[in-house]
């Protein structure tokens, strides 16, 4: 199964602080961990929200909202993983150095996958070829 580990923010991610060298080093290690057991598929940091923008949708209407966005928990990175389970992505996370000075927070999301058509909610939410 695949997952999305996103790594939220303190306050202080979104202020563009730079983590340090020896964060740099154990996140590294902990990437190179991830591949070595060929679970990463992808991995990145992102920049903060004040050099972002999101695109609100309204029917036919675009409104293009900039940066910085006022929820101080952002994602400031994220992995896509190939996992066996959940049990063993929150296994994989358990692992992973902090990657704030305090605290922090990891969430893992599974992917809906095409190869599962009827795991896909419609429109409406109801599963293909469920009654209700």
């Amino acid at each position: 199964m695949r997952v999305m580990v996103l790594m939220k923010a303190a306050e202080h991610g979104e202020h563009g602080v730079v983590p340090t060298p020896k964060l740099l080093e154990a996140m590294e290690r902990f990437d190179d961990q991830l591949a070595k057991a060929r679970v990463l598929h992808a991995a990145a940091r992102l920049k903060p929200s004040s050099q972002g923008k999101r695109v609100a949708l309204d029917g036919a209407s675009r409104t293009v909202i900039h940066g910085p966005f006022t929820e101080t928990r952002g994602v400031v990175g994220f992995w896509l993983w190939d996992v066996a389970d959940m049990d063993e992505a929150v296994a994989w996370v358990k692992r992973c150095p902090n990657p704030t000075p305090g605290s922090s927070e990891i969430e893992i999301r599974p992917l809906y996958e095409m190869a599962d058509p009827a795991s896909i909610p419609n429109v409406e939410g109801h599963r293909p070829g469920s009654h209700g």
